[in-house]
């Protein structure tokens, strides 16, 4: 995992036209979203599809993502991060961001790494960097055959979304929550550092995974 050092990031919602300014801590980042195989070595199975093993795990629902994370700290010898319940809205999901676990990353984490330190719309060319409905074929493609970002993350933009911790607007959406970065089914609007959008954490589809994380 690449190591992310500390900062702060200014997130945006384009709905409300509102901006946020969130801290973020150091922390460590996977360089690929969880492929097939290593979904599949963790869990046991993963879902049907004709995509190669070194493509990003689809058909996965922050629930099942959350799962993971546990399964996979343990495995490993680390403290998990998550306490769960049976909630069907996940609501009674627990991070203990203390924990030496893997989790999903924050919304601000995500975003943050994603930028590396830029500002624009990306962080390349989007050809460069991401596979999208422009150059993708309709497919997912392998984890990292695209261009990385300054601190070595590729497909942090194109290929899947991916899921992150935080709920989107509980006052509106209730328990859905955060997934970034744009998949390979995208327009270039979708395929922007700062693109939201959200789910119910049940959802399931063929361009959305997820990325480890874990605290320092």
């Amino acid at each position: 995992m690449i190591e992310i050092p500390a900062g702060e990031i200014v997130l945006r919602d384009e709905g409300t036209k509102t901006n946020w300014k969130v801290e973020v801590g150091a922390f460590r980042l996977a360089p690929y979203p969880v492929t097939r195989e290593q979904y599949r070595a963790v869990c046991g199975a993963a879902a049907v599809s004709s995509a190669g093993p070194r493509t990003p795990v689809t058909e996965v629902s922050w629930t099942e993502a959350v799962r993971f994370c546990n399964l996979l700290s343990q495995a490993s010898g680390l403290e998990p991060c998550y306490s769960m319940g049976d909630d069907p809205d996940a609501q009674d999901v627990i991070c203990d961001w203390a924990a030496d676990g893997y989790r999903l990353p924050s919304e601000a984490e995500w975003e943050y790494a994603c930028r590396a330190g830029t500002s624009g719309v990306r962080y390349g060319e989007l050809d460069e960097i991401a596979w999208h409905r422009g150059n993708s074929g309709g497919r997912v493609h392998d984890v990292g055959t695209r261009a990385p970002n300054a601190w070595g993350l590729h497909d942090m933009i194109g290929n899947v979304w991916e899921w992150c911790w935080d709920v989107y607007d509980p006052g509106v959406y209730g328990p859905y929550r955060v997934f970034r970065g744009g998949g390979a089914h995208d327009r270039p609007r979708g395929c922007r550092a700062s693109c939201r959008r959200k789910s119910h954490p049940s959802f399931r589809i063929d361009d959305l995974g997820f990325r480890l994380a874990r605290s320092l």
